[in-house]
């Protein structure tokens, strides 16, 4: 340690001796960019040479630090301005909103609020108005006030509507849901409905059309124990289910087919029966056609009449019981209950020829986007929404909890749920077989559909006057052809 200690007092006394510069003599700029945070070279400890102890002399390289202190800057500078624009755009996300108008038909409110508040939980920057609107001049409303920028930014539109409402429909984004998906989600006729070109025009929150519906009770004082089937079922029950008084007045009838005045649906049976017996709309003057005409006709044409103008509105009378079946949509169970909630009626699939192919009429209701709404992207991503699993169910269970029972689901892997519900099961059964044809009652579109009834109507009634059924659905088809040209159908 002695030996240690000597050594060393021996080196000092032959090496020169350094004084360190003090902390208070820094020069004020470099600790200033120290304090900030920049990266400064550190200060090396300049020897001073011995006897000059008042002056500190400091040699450091002065070009390199201030390339340092600039790009210092510059770094600094980059990250204030990404905090500065991310805290305003996120800020601006937060809050701001987007108010969405979505106009809907038959569903009040209530129906769709739990969900938009759902939807507003996820998306609290989405505010949603649902309208429920009156159903008169209610395609011209969404066409007029589109264009005038004052429509919704969603709609809800009739299956057949999309020839008469492609100006103002917006094709649905790949990047909300692919046509791959919509294929595997949704029925046969929605994508065949729905799709122009390669894109799709809306997503469905339902599936519905023609059932056959039939009074139990009458089935039974009747001896009828079996459901028909085919058109040769239906001929062999009606004339039991059917009852006249001595004048041959009609007391009961075992259906309501036949006429136009005081049958609902009427158009959408006649098309029904075209389909079925091979005809088309755009060909009322064949064979097809006229046979079609004649299979309708004959149930109310003397003397063995089984339906005519003298009883009341077909669904009055299934509601008084003096109509043992009807061919109507899911929906018109509805209002029968309302009105007789004693009545038992059940539900099944329509009849169809034998050797046929089952073939029944859609009807249902589609929820599209406006394409002059600012925010389409936005009205896709509610929609798909509405459309998702837990989303349909929970709207069913609303709807089914102020009437008798929801809307039919739109998505295939719904279809188990209401294999066995007595009123709807007959709708999923048949869902594979729905056609559509421009030729719906009660859309109240003013346009394609009421046009073509308007004339359809016409033909049945001429032939009530006896004119034949081919010059009846010639003069039809004059009409008829004229609006198929109108939409480019």
């Amino acid at each position: 340690m002695e030996n240690n200690k000597e050594n060393d007092e021996k080196n000092q006394s032959q090496n020169p001796q350094f004084e360190t510069i003090p902390i208070e003599e820094i020069p004020p700029n470099i600790e200033e960019s120290a304090v900030e945070g920049s990266q400064s070279p550190q200060l090396e400890q300049i020897p001073s040479p011995i006897g000059l102890e008042n002056e500190a002399a400091v040699s450091y390289p002065e070009g390199k630090l201030k390339y340092l202190l600039f790009f210092g800057f510059i770094i600094i500078f980059f990250i204030f301005l990404f905090l500065i624009f991310r805290f305003f755009f996120s800020g601006k996300k937060s809050n701001s909103s987007i108010t969405l108008t979505y106009w809907g038909l038959w569903e009040e409110e209530q129906v769709f609020k739990p969900l938009i508040e759902d939807y507003k939980k996820q998306n609290p920057y989405v505010v949603i108005n649902y309208q429920k609107m009156s159903p008169e001049n209610y395609r011209e409303k969404l066409i007029a006030r589109s264009k005038n920028g004052q429509g919704p930014d969603i709609f809800r539109f009739h299956n057949t509507w999309l020839p008469e409402i492609k100006e103002v429909a917006s094709p649905l984004p790949s990047s909300i849901m692919s046509n791959q998906e919509f294929e595997k989600t949704f029925y046969k006729i929605h994508q065949k409905d729905l799709k122009v070109g390669n894109y799709y025009y809306g997503l469905p929150l339902e599936i519905d059309g023609l059932v056959l519906v039939y009074n139990n009770n009458l089935f039974k004082k009747a001896g009828i124990a079996n459901e028909p089937v085919t058109w040769e079922d239906i001929a062999m029950i009606v004339p039991r289910l059917t009852v006249k008084d001595r004048n041959g007045q009609l007391i009961t009838s075992g259906i309501a087919i036949g006429t136009a005045s005081n049958l609902e649906h009427f158009s959408d049976i006649f098309g029904l029966l075209l389909l079925q017996n091979g005809g088309k709309l755009a060909e009322l003057d064949q064979p097809e056609a006229v046979g079609a005409l004649e299979a309708f006709r004959k149930f109310a044409e003397k003397p063995d009449n089984f339906w005519d103008e003298s009883m009341p509105n077909s669904i009055t009378a299934f509601i008084q019981e003096k109509v043992a079946m009807i061919l109507v949509p899911s929906w018109q169970v509805l209002v029968i209950k309302a009105a007789n909630p004693e009545i038992d009626l059940r539900v099944t699939q329509v009849p169809f020829v034998p050797g046929g192919k089952p073939i029944s009429i859609a009807n249902y209701w589609v929820e599209g986007v406006n394409k002059y709404s600012p925010h389409q992207l936005e009205g896709w991503k509610f929609l798909r929404f509405l459309v998702e699993k837990d989303n349909l169910t929970k709207l069913y269970e609303i709807q089914s909890k102020i009437r008798l029972f929801g809307e039919p689901y739109s998505r295939v892997d719904l279809a188990p749920l209401l294999s066995q519900n007595p009123y709807l099961a007959a709708v999923i059964k048949q869902a594979d077989n729905f056609v559509s044809l421009p030729l719906v009652a009660r859309t109240v579109d003013n346009g394609l559909n009421d046009g073509i009834i308007s004339y359809i109507g016409n033909a049945i009634n001429a032939t009530i006057s006896g004119v034949s059924y081919g010059e009846a659905l010639r003069t039809a088809k004059q009409g008829i052809d004229q609006i198929l040209n109108q939409y480019n159908l």
